[in-house]
């Protein structure tokens, strides 16, 4: 029951990350540098805060405790995470929902399964979850596989994409993606989805506030929300910068006041995005309290957006009038990429 719980919590996790950027289509005449940082501030400081003040007793006590090392590399993290977060909706913007969260979360699932065993085979004297046990055990070598199913399905759908856009007209392609660019997008979505794996390396750094937490009375079942607002702190420095630069370079500061557009309703439905946006995170750490796995845990979210995001691309007709084999084929790297998380997560099942 704890299990089928776990994978509940993740699935509405996945289903809000997958959904969220759909009111950010009811914005209008705003730059998406405007209603990115507004969204941002729900996402990364008004909601993890709320969260946590409802779940976590005295909870910046917890962080204002803890000891400088944890709170720097879990900071670190979300800073490095906050690029993927950005190169994320930019990849969004370019290739619409299906084709940008398929590439971005597939990347995401291939790093945030190999990197932490690399660094610790480099850098550690750690014996366990490195990447030269994982070569040598079942678990790992099924991991392994699950990695190489996730870059043919990246590479599949890329394939996907590109007979799109030999196929469909520049009309026909901003119809449904205003801003699509096949290559732009891939470039962005290819960082953002290696840099969007740092936060499950962030919430890992993090633990000893969530132990901390359980310890002072918090109920587990929400013990990660202390972790996400640090960790969120680095997402929301990297994404105010970017964007702050981006409205001064762009000139797009009075967005934010400009009466010609409809204020109440973009100020709105960009905080019901990044409201939304975190509701990922406050069920995914529900999620992995239940499971107690980490990795798999992440392996699942991922999956689980790829689908929803992929419904809402097949709905919102991203890829109407494709030839039926450009169609087959975004569906095939879709299903390859769902197939390697599934891979990926029952390796780390096996390794535990």
């Amino acid at each position: 029951m704890q299990a089928l719980l776990g994978v509940f919590f993740h699935f509405v996790g996945g289903f809000a990350s997958g959904s969220f950027y759909i009111p950010f289509k009811r914005v209008k005449a705003w730059a998406w540098e405007s209603y990115w940082i507004i969204g941002g501030l729900f996402s990364w400081l008004i909601a993890p805060h709320i969260a946590a003040w409802l779940t976590i007793p005295d909870f910046m006590h917890i962080i204002r405790t803890t000891d400088s090392d944890t709170l720097f590399w879990t900071y670190v993290m979300g800073l490095l995470w906050g690029i993927g977060g950005l190169t994320f909706g930019l990849s969004v913007r370019y290739l619409g929902l299906s084709l940008g969260q398929s590439v971005v979360l597939g990347f995401c699932s291939v790093f945030g399964a190999l990197i932490p065993p690399i660094y610790r085979d480099l850098f550690t004297s750690a014996s366990h979850g490195t990447i030269s046990q994982m070569i040598a055990s079942t678990g790992g070598q099924v991991v392994l596989l699950g990695v190489a199913i996730c870059v043919v399905g990246i590479c599949i759908c890329g394939k996907a994409g590109m007979m799109k856009e030999g196929e469909l007209s520049e009309e026909e392609k901003k119809a449904s993606i205003q801003e699509f660019n096949l290559w732009k997008g891939l470039i962005v979505a290819t960082m953002s989805g290696i840099l969007s794996a740092c936060f499950n390396f962030g919430i890992e750094a993090g633990k000893p506030m969530a132990h901390v937490a359980v310890e002072q009375g918090c109920n587990p079942l929400f013990q990660n929300n202390v972790i996400f607002v640090v960790v969120l702190w680095g997402g929301l420095t990297t994404n105010l910068i970017w964007s702050l630069l981006l409205n001064f370079r762009n000139k797009t500061f009075g967005n934010y006041v400009d009466k010609k557009t409809p204020l109440l309703n973009n100020y709105l439905f960009s905080a019901i995005a990044g409201t939304t946006w975190f509701l990922q995170f406050f069920f995914y750490g529900m999620g992995e309290s239940k499971l107690g796995n980490g990795a798999s845990s992440w392996i699942l979210h991922t999956a689980s957006i790829i689908i929803i995001s992929n419904l809402w691309g097949l709905y919102l007709k991203e890829w109407k009038g494709v030839k039926p084999a450009t169609y087959r084929t975004i569906l095939t790297g879709i299903a390859t990429i769902i197939l390697s998380v599934l891979i990926v997560g029952y390796g780390n099942y096996l390794s535990e």
